[in-house]
């Protein structure tokens, strides 16, 4: 069974979608534990309340002593993949060459669309009709990495900002543990930048 950790920086709500496809055994994994960039986030709340160890990376003190604390963790934990899961912070080109390809993100936009932090704002703004979400490795660039899986959604005239959210983390919540699934199985070949799934035409 796959070993993974989850990193998260707000409401944890993929983090939550996540263990709950581990915990139904739809998702053959284990979620070692769930680190967080900040110790009052709700996504902390939400992991203990389903019982999974917690850790608060020491960021206050700096990037290299906040990742160091998290390869010990790793190393403990014997993981195998590291989940971002609405995690903030940039880690740094040492550590993703550490873990080269064994670190995985979700996007809320069609990369290489609008990366950065306010993806979904920024595609309402513009307006655009289609945006998207987006599951890659993470590399030593920002929002870069080859990609996973994306999936449409469709901005419609009448939506809000909060309702495009709101269409964005529903499909978040899918798309994630089935990217994941056939991630950890190890169905994915790359060619290049392409990530194709075995048996794919």
């Amino acid at each position: 069974m796959t070993n993974m950790a989850i990193l998260i920086s707000g409401r944890g709500t993929n983090m939550e979608a996540l263990a709950g496809k581990c915990k139904s055994g739809e998702l053959n994994a284990n979620v070692a534990f769930v680190a967080s960039d900040k110790a009052d986030v709700l996504g902390l709340n939400k992991a203990k309340a389903m019982n999974l160890k917690t850790l608060v990376l020491p960021y206050d003190r700096g990037k290299v002593i906040a990742e160091a604390a998290l390869d010990e963790e790793l190393s403990k934990h014997s993981v195998d993949w590291i989940v971002l899961a609405g995690f903030m912070r940039i880690l740094s080109s040492q550590f993703v060459a550490r873990h080269s390809e064994r670190v995985v993100n979700i996007h809320p936009s069609l990369l290489p669309a609008f990366p950065g932090t306010q993806a979904i704002k920024d595609a309402y703004e513009y307006g655009v009709k289609v945006t998207g979400v987006t599951v890659h490795l993470v590399d030593e660039m920002v929002d870069h990495g080859p990609i996973l899986n994306q999936a449409e959604v469709r901005i419609l005239d009448e939506d809000s900002l909060e309702s495009l959210e709101a269409k964005i983390h529903e499909v978040e919540h899918d798309i994630y543990w089935r990217t994941l699934k056939d991630l950890f199985a190890g169905r994915y070949l790359r060619r290049g930048r392409r990530m194709i799934i075995e048996g794919s035409r």
